[in-house]
């Protein structure tokens, strides 16, 4: 089951609701904003899940477009099977980029924690990987 994070530090990192760090250091992060009722954001749900177990050299966390409470962002994640960390509170602005219009968005992070791309619209994981690899 996916674990509300609260937001972020004024460093690179993500801290959970408890306070514990999102390990982040030396890795690529992919902000995906999602919404429950996007249907292409509930098919790329498996497709950040695999990213997330199989590659160590990523984190996958997400944000729900909708600002709706942690409670019920945390019950629509269930329902959706979203494995991954969640935000509380989105990281708008933090790369330089703004919120976004369109859903499913990701934001790829770079390992210096620098925006590096954003991706408009459903995903596949080759689409991933050939992000990736720019």
């Amino acid at each position: 089951m996916a674990s509300a994070i609260s937001g972020c530090d004024t460093s690179r990192g993500l801290r959970s609701v408890s306070g514990e760090a999102i390990a982040s250091e030396g890795k690529i992060i992919l902000i995906n904003y999602w919404a429950e009722w996007c249907k292409p954001c509930r098919e790329e749900v498996p497709v950040l899940n695999k990213l997330a177990k199989t590659h160590n050299n990523i984190v996958v966390v997400g944000v729900n477009f909708d600002r709706l409470p942690d409670p019920v962002v945390m019950e629509q994640a269930q329902k959706l099977g979203i494995e991954f960390p969640l935000l509380s509170s989105e990281p708008e602005g933090r790369w330089g980029q703004p919120r976004p219009e369109v859903l499913p968005t990701t934001l790829i992070i770079g390992i210096d924690g620098s925006w590096k791309k954003t991706l408009v619209g459903p995903q596949t994981a080759a689409d991933f990987k050939a992000a990736l690899q720019q």
